[in-house]
């Protein structure tokens, strides 16, 4: 309702115009409010992901630790893993001097080392695309500091999340991947005890209690003041109407919920924004990958695209079988690959279990069978196929919504820039 509506309203029934001043003023609130949930939310991503981690066997601040397994059905650590990459991982904190990485030689094995920011930034890459195969040593500096170690990289937030990614075909291969793991090296200073954080779910009251502690912990930069100022009552010194707080974060959610189903699909496949991984002012979509990808490379490192489903929101219902006719050839550097999540209630995705204990099938997929012209149909259903079609067979979940996500890394500039386009998934 606008202010005209509200002042005729307010004419027939008698009330002042202090009464239209005070119902426009909640609404601001409330806007506000839903502004502040959606802004925060990758810092308290973050701040989850954290504690669980530092749940892990060995895991502390500034110490790497390293799955030495390909994740599967039982990885819930964080959304939408890959089963392509080993995960190697460390939560850093900065605050007392910078960090040391060493990267190990690794000739042509891909990798990849994200280093992002609080606010889910990918503030650097460093691997196969950027720095080559033969390693070397970086400093990951704080802001404000200095540095004479080498390679100075400076990170935007005094505290970050560094991710490697090492590229292994499993089986045989696990023992030279473990060595080129066991080749990274973190070193800083010992640091503090991590508080502890209230997540997603939380009461509006602990959840913008949490967000204001984390941006104290990581302040934001000077290109978000705009919206620092218009959030002030709930992300700075407040106070704030309770209801209105509620209203705001019922709306936030909403939007999270929603922008599963307001995606734009191109021949079946949602093609990820030039600024993912990098995120500037464009605070919704860093909220929504916050939540369903978090930890998402930039598109020159690896672009990940999601299937459009049954009804072109995102997600399949029907139990197959479903046809991928992949080309024999894609424009990329890197490899691809075909992911199968079940979907949760609350917009994350997960791999699911299944007999062939196959979570990814893709180009380096052993035993598949490719046509004459060398494309590759891949099968997509709750259930066997049958026939020479299993050994290309994709499971999905006995039952629910599932979702395929297909990735492409390092891709070359026509698929970067949209004259390539995958085929759509199709019912057979």
């Amino acid at each position: 309702m606008n202010r005209r509506e509200l002042l005729a309203m307010a004419g027939a029934l008698g009330l002042s115009p202090a009464f239209v001043s005070a119902v426009q003023a909640a609404e601001g609130d409330a806007t506000a409010a839903r502004d502040a949930y959606l802004y925060a939310l990758p810092l308290i991503e973050m701040a989850t992901t954290r504690a669980r981690l530092l749940k892990s066997p060995g895991a502390a601040i500034n110490t790497l630790t390293h799955t030495r397994t390909l994740s599967d059905h039982k990885a819930r650590w964080v959304t939408t893993p890959n089963n392509d990459t080993l995960y190697s991982s460390a939560f850093l904190d900065l605050t007392k001097g910078p960090a040391t990485l060493t990267i190990p030689p690794l000739g042509k094995r891909y990798y990849s080392v994200a280093v992002m920011d609080m606010f889910t930034n990918n503030n650097v890459v460093l691997g196969t695309r950027t720095i080559g195969g033969e390693g070397g040593s970086f400093t990951l500096v704080g802001p404000g500091q200095a540095s004479t170690g080498p390679n100075p990289t400076r990170i935007a937030t005094p505290h970050a999340w560094l991710l490697i990614r090492t590229l292994t075909d499993g089986g045989d291969d696990l023992p030279a991947a473990h060595k080129a793991q066991d080749g990274f090296l973190l070193k800083g200073a010992t640091p503090g005890p991590v508080a502890a954080y209230a997540a997603r779910d939380a009461k509006p009251a602990d959840y913008f209690a949490t967000a204001r502690a984390l941006l104290a912990s990581d302040p934001a930069p000077p290109t978000d003041l705009k919206i620092q100022k218009r959030t002030a009552a709930f992300l700075g010194a407040g106070p704030f109407d309770d209801s209105a707080a509620a209203a705001g974060v019922e709306q936030a959610r909403m939007i999270t919920i929603f922008a599963r189903g307001r995606q734009t699909f191109v021949n079946g496949w949602s093609y990820p924004r030039a600024n993912l991984g990098d995120y500037g002012q464009d605070y919704i979509y860093r909220a929504i990958v916050a939540l369903q990808g978090l930890g998402a490379l930039p598109v020159a490192e690896a672009m990940y695209m999601k299937a459009a489903g049954d009804d072109g929101s995102g997600t399949f219902t029907g139990d197959g079988p479903y046809r991928l006719t992949m080309p024999a050839q894609l424009p990329l550097d890197g490899f691809w690959s075909l992911s199968m999540y079940e979907a949760t209630a609350d917009g994350q995705f997960f791999f699911t279990d299944n007999p062939l204990h196959r979570y990814t099938i893709g180009d380096r997929t052993q035993g598949l069978k490719r046509n004459a012209d060398g494309t590759l149909d891949l099968w997509i259903g709750r259930t066997d196929p049958g026939g020479d079609k299993t050994a290309n067979w994709l499971p999905a979940p006995q039952s629910g919504p599932f979702a395929l996500y297909l990735r492409a890394y390092l891709p070359r500039p026509e698929m970067l820039d949209g004259r390539f386009r995958f085929p759509a998934v199709v019912k057979a």
